[in-house]
């Protein structure tokens, strides 16, 4: 039995009754170290972390999923975790991203909006001579390799 597949049913299991939760990862890791990452479109409390752990733990349990020792670990990503899914990005309209490009430049903007293979981002531009301007540009989500929320503590 996959670990990973099952650990997902009873998660999404857990879950169900909370449309506003997602799951970002589930990895099992060589050291005996289940982890489970968690968001919500308005983030997710500790309480729905410890149901969840409490659910998973004690199924895999009753199943006899892992033979051996492990360890459970279910929390939401940290701040300065990548973006992985599309419900990240609507949780996070508004707010400056960094972006990696699949040809290695940077950019940086306001996350505007969404469609359906593309983010909208407002950035400046800064052309010698000129007055920066910021101008709303659609990057093709199969051309990003890497958005992180820039965290700002003004």
């Amino acid at each position: 039995m996959n670990i990973e597949k099952r650990v997902r049913e009873l998660v999404e299991e857990k879950i169900a009754d909370k449309p506003n939760l997602f799951i970002i990862d589930i990895k099992m890791h060589s050291n005996g170290k289940l982890v489970v990452l968690v968001d919500g479109d308005n983030g997710i409390g500790i309480d729905d972390c410890v149901a969840i752990s409490r659910h998973v733990g004690f199924h895999l349990e009753e199943e006899s999923v892992i033979g051996s020792a492990y360890t459970l670990e279910v929390s939401s990503p940290g701040l300065d975790a990548p973006l992985t899914s599309i419900r990240q990005y609507v949780k996070n309209m508004g707010r400056n991203l960094a972006i990696k490009m699949a040809d290695g430049t940077k950019r940086e903007g306001r996350l505007t909006g969404l469609t359906e293979d593309a983010i909208l981002i407002e950035e400046k531009t800064k052309e010698k001579g000129k007055k920066a301007e910021l101008i709303e540009s659609a990057i093709p989500v199969n051309q990003i390799t890497e958005t992180k929320v820039l965290i700002s503590f003004k």
